[in-house]
Order: structure tokens, then C-alpha cells, then sequence
């Protein structure tokens, strides 16, 4: 397979549908609507056409065609969409038509977008943002890819780069003219307040919670010693039959993680074995001591047990689940009274969630950066720190570079084939 082949791919959802959206990439694309329809029709206009087998000449589908021609296209090269009738029949016929033509085939996973960022019609920032809106399931995960695919957070590295662009000319004055003293005393003041303003604004982004964060949902670990009412707190809010509901001891034995969403906030609940001591069962304590870990990795652990002899957890919340039974041993300081079968007061947990999220999420419509990218810019950051109490001007200017380098990589100047790979990987035919 080559980059310079013509793609196509089924780009719409799995017929049968009302429609079908058939993408055309490449160099052929247009020979191939001519072959199939006739003649081009007029650029970034929909045309009604009979689409035929160049082979055959038999009719595949009555279709509206769009033709936007490179490089002012979503890929940067010459673009065909067929909107077709949507049944497997017709989308079959098609496609086999299309891979038929000589130099054309079916495109890899994420191949159009590859195809746009190599194109320079997105950058490698946009793609993630991208990618992730097409995996995002709550409206907090939208927002924030949205702010990443608009090119929103693209735009303010760019402005970062601007900046230090200026400021390696300065240096690059200082150099040129380091005899006058007037430019040397102002080139140096103008460049420490320069990086400083910079770094404010990369430690206020690097401040903001991860990507990661926002995109597992907040971990939310439910924890107790055996019926306790874990499994019934869980399903309550999961408001399905997640978790088995018993009253045998040690009925849950592993993890059961459900992810749900509260007001447009992802969370991922996670229901234990019960903990306890003295538990005779192999099995059994495997599963305490995967709850155990669970509880280490978990962002809230919900307790269930007696009251103050929870796991140590910088965020444990002390809860009363059963406000039904009127002969259990009620805590005396809950966080919330509640019953989990019943139902009463779960609202108020949920509400108690949601607003927990708002310390722990990036603010909604934020880019929240990945891994990646926190530690590109936490790269340059460290860059125009050294500039501090920098005494060598050709020092400095290698510091420079290297900042400049680290926002390169961030928008995907410079790269990794492998890393391209891992990231268009995870998209899918016809995008």
C-alpha cells in the first residue's frame, strides 16, 4: 500500500440507512467520478447523477455526487462524495466497482485524516482533539475535544511560538551587537519578561487536570466489608442490574466497572470485594486484594463500612447506605444518609459527584492535554526556565531552539511515523 494510491471508504454508519456517504481521496479521484458519473460536477456543488460500471455500463445507483478539488479539499487532495441510497446492496456494488479501478483501494483506519494532517489542512493537536470526539460519550468530553479539533488550542501554541520566535531574535540582535551596550541592557530585559510571561501561561495549562482523567471518567470506588450494600449501590446508580445482589458473603469476588454519566460528567464506578480479614477463601482474597488496588487508584472511595475504619484515602466519603433498615448500626457523622435500595437521597449523592467533578475535570469547553502534550510543554517550559541567570547569549539561543522544538512536536512539525500510527489507528474506516 502506498500513500500515493486513491482511497475510498464507507464513511457513513453500516447500512441499511437512508443514506450511504461513499469518501474518495487522491489523484484518481477524479478520473474515477468520470469514469462512473459521466463528467465532474461543479466544484463544492451536489449534483444529481447515475453512477454506472465503467466495465458493464449497467446502472449502480441514482446518487448525489460532490466534487471538491485539491488542495482546498478536508484532505488536501482531490475529493469525491457519493451519497447513496443506503442499502447493503448498492453499497457493495459500489465499493466493488471502486476497488476495480486501477490504483485505488480501500482505505486504511484513519487514512482521510492521516491523509489531512500530512496535507497540512489540520495539525497533529487537531487530530487529537479529533480523535477523541469520536470517543467522547459525555457532553464534558465533547466540549473539550471540540477545543482541541477547532483548533482553539492550536492557535494559543502557535501564539506561543510566535513568542519565542521573537525572543530568539532578540538574542539573536544581542549577538550581532553585543558591542552596544543599550541594546545588550534592553535585549536582556525584554527577553527575562518575555519567558516569564511564557511560562505563566504554560504552567496555567500544565495546572489544568489531564486528558486522561477526562476521558476514563473519575474513579469512583465503592468499598465495604461484605454486605455492606456495595453491589446495590452500584446498580442503583448505574440504574441497571451491573453487579449481582446477595446475601451471601463474598457473592463479589472481582472488579465490576461500569461507566456512567451524571450531568454530562463521565465516571467510572468500580464495586469490590468486601474486605475483611479473615477470609478462608483463595479466591476471595484475591479479589481483596484487587480491591485494594482499586481503592490506591481511585479519585473518591465511597465507604460503606464502619464508620472511621475505612482504607486511608485522601478522599474518602463516609456513607450511611442503608437508611431502610431501621435496626442497622447508622454512623453517627455520615457524608449522606441513603438507601441504596430504595433509592432515597441518591439524587443527593449524584449532585455531591457532580460538583465534585468540577475540582477534578478541566473546566468544560477547555482543552485538557494529554500526556503527550504536557509533556511537550512542560519540555519547553524547563527550556525558558534555564534562561534564567543565563550568562551565555549562545546558551540561551540553543535554550530557544530547544523551546521551539517542543511546540513543533506539540502540533506535529516534527514526529514520529510511530507515533502517527498509534494515533490514526485508533480511528476508523472512512474517517
Amino acid at each position: 500500500m502506498s500513500d500515493s494510491d486513491t482511497i475510498f471508504a464507507l464513511s457513513s454508519g453500516a447500512p441499511p440507512a437512508a443514506l450511504a456517504v461513499i469518501r474518495i481521496s487522491g489523484t484518481q479521484a477524479g478520473v474515477v467520478l468520470r469514469a462512473m458519473a459521466g463528467k465532474l460536477p461543479a466544484p463544492r456543488h451536489a449534483s444529481l447523477r447515475t453512477l454506472c460500471d465503467p466495465e458493464s455500463g449497467g446502472e449502480l445507483d441514482r446518487a448525489l455526487l460532490l466534487w471538491f478539488p485539491g488542495p482546498a479539499s478536508a484532505t488536501g487532495e482531490d475529493l469525491a462524495e457519493l451519497h447513496l441510497h443506503g442499502g447493503r446492496a448498492v453499497v457493495r456494488a459500489v465499493e466493488r466497482v471502486l476497488a476495480a479501478q486501477p490504483g485505488v483501494r480501500l482505505a486504511e483506519p484513519g487514512e482521510f485524516t492521516r491523509r489531512a494532517f500530512q496535507h497540512g489542512r489540520i495539525d497533529l493537536a487537531e487530530a487529537e482533539g479529533l480523535s477523541d470526539l469520536l470517543f467522547a460519550e459525555t457532553e464534558w468530553q465533547r466540549q473539550s475535544a471540540m477545543a482541541l479539533a477547532s483548533g482553539r488550542f492550536s492557535r494559543c501554541v502557535e501564539g506561543w511560538r510566535e513568542q519565542v520566535l521573537m525572543l530568539s531574535a532578540l538574542v539573536e540582535a544581542e549577538l550581532d551587537f553585543s558591542d552596544e551596550d543599550d541594546v545588550a541592557s534592553d535585549s536582556v530585559r525584554r527577553l527575562e519578561q518575555g519567558a516569564g510571561s511564557l511560562m505563566t501561561e504554560m504552567d496555567a495549562a500544565l495546572a489544568r487536570p489531564p486528558a486522561e482523567r477526562l476521558r476514563e471518567g473519575i474513579r469512583i470506588v465503592i468499598a465495604g466489608p461484605p454486605n455492606s450494600g456495595k453491589s446495590t449501590l452500584l446498580n442503583r446508580l448505574a440504574e441497571r442490574d451491573a453487579a449481582i445482589v446477595s446475601d451471601i458473603a463474598g457473592t463479589t469476588r472481582d472488579l465490576i466497572e461500569v461507566p456512567v454519566a451524571f450531568g454530562g460528567v463521565p465516571f467510572l464506578l468500580t464495586d469490590t470485594a468486601g474486605l475483611r480479614e479473615d477470609s478462608g477463601d483463595a479466591i476471595e482474597a484475591i479479589g481483596i486484594e484487587r480491591a485494594a488496588a482499586a481503592i490506591a487508584r481511585a479519585d473518591l472511595v465511597l465507604w460503606l463500612g464502619a464508620e472511621g475504619e475505612g482504607p486511608l484515602h485522601p478522599r474518602l466519603w463516609e456513607i450511611d447506605a442503608r437508611l431502610d433498615l431501621a435496626e442497622r448500626a447508622a454512623k453517627r457523622k455520615p457524608l449522606l444518609r441513603l438507601s441504596a435500595r430504595t433509592g432515597e437521597n441518591i439524587g443527593a449523592l449524584v449532585d455531591r459527584l457532580i460538583a465534585l467533578a468540577a475540582d477534578m475535570l478541566p473546566p468544560m469547553g477547555e482543552a485538557a492535554l494529554n500526556r503527550r502534550q504536557a509533556a511537550l510543554i512542560t519540555a519547553c517550559r524547563d527550556a525558558l526556565h534555564a534562561l534564567e541567570d543565563c550568562g551565555d547569549l549562545l546558551i540561551a539561543a540553543e535554550h530557544l531552539r530547544n523551546a521551539r522544538r517542543s511546540l513543533d512536536a506539540l502540533l506535529g512539525h516534527t514526529h514520529t511515523e510511530d507515533m502517527l500510527d498509534a494515533l490514526f489507528g485508533r480511528f476508523c474506516i472512512g474517517k
